[in-house]
C-alpha cells in the first residue's frame, strides 16, 4: 500500500512536472514569439528610418545642388555686372576728365565775361548819350509827325481839288460828246450834198 501511494505520488509529481514543463514551454514559446515580434518590429522601424534617412539625404543633396547652382548663377551674374561696372567706371572717368577740361574752358570764359562786364560802365555812359540822342530824335520825330499831318491835310485838299477837276472833266467830256453828236447831225446835209454834187 505504501509503495502504491509512493508510485501515485511520483506519478502525480511527474504529471505536475510535465504540466509545468508544458506551461513553461508554452510561456517560453510565447515569450520567444513576442521577442521575435519585437525584434522584427524594431528591424522594420530601423528599415523605415533608414529609408527616410536616405530620402532626407537625397533631398538634402538635391537642395544643396540647387543652392550651389543658384550660387554659381549669382557668381556669374556678379562677374558680368562687375565687368559692366568697371566699364561704366572707366566711362565715368573719361567723362570726368572731359568735364574737368570743360570746366577749365568755362573758367576761361568766365574770366572773359568778367573783363566784358568791366566794360559795362563805358557802355552805360554810351547808353546815356544814346538815350539823350534818342530824346532829341523823338522830339524831331514829333515835329516830323506834325509836318506829315500838315502834308496829309494838304494832300486831302489836293485830292478834293483833283476830284472836282475830274468831275468837271467828265462834264466837259459829256458836253464834247454832245457837241460831236450835234456836229455829226449838222454835217449830215453837207454830206448828202457832197454825195450829190461832189466837189472836184
Amino acid at each position: 500500500m505504501a509503495e502504491e501511494q509512493l508510485t501515485k505520488e511520483q506519478l502525480t509529481r511527474e504529471r505536475l512536472t510535465r504540466e509545468t514543463d508544458a506551461v513553461l514551454q508554452q510561456q517560453y514559446l510565447r515569450a520567444l514569439s513576442s521577442f521575435e515580434g519585437i525584434i522584427l518590429s524594431q528591424i522594420d522601424i530601423k528599415n523605415k528610418l533608414g529609408a527616410r534617412l536616405n530620402y532626407s539625404i537625397q533631398a538634402g543633396i538635391f537642395i544643396l545642388g540647387a543652392i550651389a547652382l543658384s550660387i554659381l548663377v549669382l557668381l556669374l551674374t556678379l562677374s558680368a555686372q562687375i565687368t559692366r561696372i568697371s566699364s561704366v567706371v572707366n566711362d565715368m572717368n573719361l567723362h570726368f576728365t572731359s568735364v574737368a577740361e570743360q570746366m577749365h574752358q568755362v573758367r576761361g570764359h568766365m574770366a572773359h565775361m568778367e573783363q566784358r562786364i568791366a566794360l559795362l560802365e563805358e557802355i552805360q555812359d554810351m547808353t546815356k548819350v544814346m538815350s539823350n540822342a534818342m530824346e532829341i530824335i523823338d522830339s524831331d520825330m514829333g515835329l516830323m509827325r506834325d509836318t506829315v499831318h500838315g502834308i496829309n491835310r494838304h494832300v486831302a485838299t489836293v485830292r478834293n481839288n483833283v476830284g472836282n477837276i475830274s468831275v468837271n472833266m467828265d462834264l466837259m467830256s459829256h458836253e464834247v460828246q454832245a457837241m460831236s453828236r450835234e456836229m455829226h447831225h449838222v454835217a449830215k446835209p453837207a454830206r448828202t450834198m457832197n454825195k450829190m454834187f461832189p466837189f472836184p
